[in-house]
């Protein structure tokens, strides 16, 4: 029985059989050619897992013949970043080539750790080469960023994944002992979802279903009977959780019922946080569909109460029918553009004078002042209006809020150009 796992006993030693990432490892790659030239500086490796990035990290190592020191940023504190590096000053000498610190997770840092860092990487005394699966720009401090480049990774296609297959069943000392016929790449691919640790693990475990000295045959019914529990790749708290409600909220933003209702299902399916989705819903139900069509407000409002009261698995199924009517509902940004354009302007000309007639008058000096003199109470008047300037001096005839083109709101824009019909002109 061999105890080291199959993805770790196949981990490349060297850019010719590393696979995948050809923009960063290929002949022409960013990354192969600074090895060419030696110089390699520190960097951030940021994708999704199982994609290479602490392969890369060691290859770089191991062909500049660089000392290699690796911390894990999650078990890691300051003291073991300082001691490291205190390791890595004393190899520095004589022209030594300075050492690489890889650092795995370096999102999970907090910034005084990330601070420790930054004295280390400008002077020279390490190389450093952090991994992440989240944005750098939101997880890396800037004062690091700045000193490091930047370089993404992607998801393994299928041509690298079934690569991948072939050059484990043919090069593992274990696994080229036994005969292997792979019937079908279908299920493996789909269960990696590109990530090449997770591939290698579920043929591990299908070839472990059989028997010594049986003949292993891999295809679709065997792949989904061993990995019995696996579920589309969604890291709650990472990139994945990012880009999914973005797809959603852009689907929805987008008229698309069918691709909205997808996305739903990909973040249920992936534990999501069942009230997250419906706060962004209800974002949504303002910023892109506002006054086309109030009631979405309320739907979502009342998903959000419904699916606190009921819960999964049920709750799905009121997600559902709220995401669908904010899909099929009519658009209008106005009100978004609206705040957007007044925030702008507040932050342009500041705290201007609130009209005389409209402030508050509590006390008898602040009437003597003339403070809510000549305010005009509308429902005193026909229709409930009468015009009063109700901006500051300056800001007369301005229109922050501009109808969108739907049947709702050209009800608005009708009304607003009969009462302000010196005003408001759309």
């Amino acid at each position: 029985m061999i105890n080291t796992p199959l993805a770790e006993r196949m981990r490349p030693i060297s850019l010719n059989d590393y696979i995948g990432q050809e923009h960063l490892a290929g002949e022409n790659g960013i990354i192969k050619r600074s090895i060419d030239s030696g110089k390699v500086p520190s960097l951030i490796l940021w994708g999704p897992p199982g994609t290479g990035k602490t392969t890369l990290a060691q290859i770089i190592a191991n062909t500049l013949k660089r000392p290699f020191h690796s911390l894990s940023a999650i078990n890691s504190g300051v003291k073991d970043i300082r001691d490291a590096i205190d390791i890595a000053r004393k190899q520095n000498f004589f022209n030594n080539p300075n050492p690489i610190l890889f650092i795995d997770e370096i999102h999970r840092f907090s910034k005084s750790q990330q601070d420790s860092l930054l004295n280390a990487v400008e002077k020279g005394i390490v190389t450093l080469i952090g991994a992440t699966t989240e944005n750098p720009s939101f997880e890396v401090i800037p004062a690091l960023l700045s000193r490091c480049q930047v370089y993404v990774l992607e998801s393994l296609d299928k041509e690298d994944l079934i690569k991948i297959i072939t050059q484990s069943i043919a090069n593992d000392e274990y696994l080229k002992t036994k005969t292997i016929k792979i019937e079908s790449y279908d299920s493996l691919i789909r269960i990696s979802g590109g990530d090449a640790r997770k591939l290698l693990n579920a043929l591990e475990i299908c070839i472990d279903q059989f028997q010594e000295n049986e003949e292993i045959k891999i295809n679709d019914e065997i792949v989904q009977k061993a990995i019995q529990n696996n579920l589309a790749r969604y890291d709650k708290s990472g990139e994945q959780h990012y880009d999914i409600i973005s797809a959603f909220i852009k689907s929805i933003r987008g008229s698309d019922p069918n691709a909205t209702v997808y996305y739903l299902a990909r973040m249920i399916e992936g534990g999501e946080d069942i009230e997250f989705i419906c706060r962004r819903m209800m974002i949504s139900a303002s910023e892109d569909i506002g006054l086309a069509n109030p009631n979405a407000m309320l739907i979502a409002a009342s998903c959000f109460q419904a699916i606190r009261a009921v819960g999964l698995p049920e709750a799905r199924i009121i997600l559902s029918q709220a995401a669908i009517y904010l899909a099929i509902s009519p658009k209008s940004n106005s009100a978004y553009a609206a705040i957007k354009e007044a925030q702008s302007e507040v932050r342009n000309t500041g705290d201007l004078p609130i009209p005389l007639e409209l402030r508050n008058a509590p006390t008898k000096l602040m009437k003597s002042l003339g403070y809510g003199e000549g305010y005009k109470y509308a429902h005193d008047y026909e229709n409930n209006f009468v015009s009063l300037n109700y901006l500051p001096d300056g800001l007369t005839n301005i229109n922050y809020y501009k109808p969108g083109d739907n049947n709702y709101e050209n009800k608005i824009a009708l009304q607003l150009k009969q009462l302000w019909s010196d005003k408001y002109n759309f």
